[in-house]
């Protein structure tokens, strides 16, 4: 059954991503049949993150009370509901309705498979499957980049995004009959009690791993997900395919880095190192690939690699979330530490395109934005990088004068 959990929740966040970055390789087509400038394109862009924050802090409570099953197949069928209506959407209100519906059930993805986990794997052995869930990750923004591309010019956008939305269907259904049992919390001896929430949402560190985490991924999603395709075809002079290409490399370097800086972590017994390390990675690469102007597509591509492979680190993020909290409020403290994530890209997308707009004076249906004009816009990302790693040495810092807890809530003492 773990192994069938793992599979499934797998091909959930495959979905999840793909659904996420797919507007990043169809920003002109969108942008001349919703009739959308750089500004609204960030908003709708962002209309996912927006569901997929207020979702996120229901999401664990929900997972840590009730069995996974059912609720993971709704979250997939709303995911799929968005497929199919941005698919049949022909204004601005209708597509952004639609990523609401994505965001809303994308919200449980990564959550359910943290939980899950969590219960079937050791915690020795939590690091590794923490980071091997980078490579779902990796395949569902391949996936959403040239595959997805290919078939935005090949078929349209709105057919496109039909398929993935029976795509959605089927796999809910699969989630609801493979899945047998959960060993989420079921039982009102072992619920969660209002003091131990209390004590999670009091703790400063999981807020500053929140911090943490939407500063050093906001990044990797504006760029992997909305603005770094049309940023190349434009710095670089790449077709939209070689574009979306060299964006997936980025999303590569993730997937690896997310296995190799857990098995690293777990090898010198360093969590923070890694995590700063990573961090410092993201920030070079998105530099150089940002305003130097490189002369090879293989320096790019080995640029974003790297970029992504330092982005991975905030896996390590939600080890030490688990470790300084209750193991039964996992799911909780996993989506509590993920919803950074969906706060700082729901604000930093439509904020991108802003800026963009107030520099070039966009036409709507169109894109006018110069080299110069994201240069501009992007210099918020390496500014989110810097202060991802203050906040990472915040962590630290209270670590370091706090009592360590972690035996005393995996010996099951601190329940409720």
């Amino acid at each position: 059954m773990g192994l069938i959990i793992l599979v499934l929740c797998s091909f959930f966040l495959i979905y999840k991503y793909l659904l996420q970055v797919s507007p990043s390789v169809m920003t002109g087509e969108l942008m001349h049949s919703l009739q959308l400038d750089g500004t609204t394109l960030g908003f709708l862009a962002a209309g996912f993150f927006y569901a997929y924050f207020a979702v996120q802090l229901i999401s664990g409570p929900l997972l840590d009370r009730f069995n996974a099953r059912y609720i993971t197949a709704i979250a997939l069928l709303s995911c799929a509901a968005g497929a199919l209506l941005f698919a049949h959407s022909h204004d601005f209100t209708m597509a952004f309705v639609a990523r609401l519906f994505m965001g809303a059930g994308a919200a449980f993805a990564t959550v359910s498979y943290l939980r899950l986990t969590a219960d079937y794997f050791s915690p020795k052995q939590y690091a590794i499957v923490t980071g091997f869930l980078t490579f779902p990750v990796m395949i569902g923004a391949l996936m959403g980049q040239t595959p997805l591309a290919y078939l935005v010019d090949s078929f349209g956008w709105q057919d496109s995004l039909y398929g993935w939305g029976v795509f959605g269907i089927i796999l809910a259904l699969c989630f609801a009959v493979l899945i047998k049992s959960s060993n989420s919390c079921s039982d009102d001896s072992v619920l969660p009690s209002f003091q131990d929430y209390k004590k999670l949402f009091t703790n400063p560190r999981t807020w500053l791993l929140t911090l943490y985490s939407g500063l050093a991924f906001s990044p990797l999603a504006v760029f992997g997900g909305l603005w770094g395709d049309p940023f190349l075809q434009t710095a670089y002079h790449f077709s939209k395919t070689e574009a979306a290409s060299l964006t997936s490399f980025a999303f590569i370097g993730f997937g690896v880095g997310g296995t190799l800086l857990g098995w690293l972590s777990n090898r010198f017994a360093d969590r923070y190192g890694f995590m700063a390390l990573g961090i410092s990675l993201s920030l070079v690469s998105l530099v150089l690939v940002t305003y130097c102007n490189w002369h090879s597509s293989f320096y790019v591509a080995l640029l974003l690699f790297i970029f992504g492979l330092g982005t991975s680190g905030i896996m390590l993020g939600f080890v030490v979330g688990k470790e300084c909290n209750p193991l039964f409020l996992a799911a909780t403290v996993i989506a509590l530490i993920n919803s950074g994530d969906a706060l700082f890209g729901a604000c930093t997308e439509p904020l991108i395109g802003k800026v963009l707009d107030q520099l070039a004076g966009t036409t709507q249906g169109s894109l006018n934005f110069n080299v110069h004009d994201y240069h501009m816009a992007f210099s918020l990302l390496p500014m989110y990088l810097v202060s991802a790693l203050l906040a990472l040495a915040w962590v630290k810092y209270s670590d370091s004068s706090s009592v360590h807890t972690t035996s005393y809530f995996y010996s099951g003492q601190g329940k409720g």
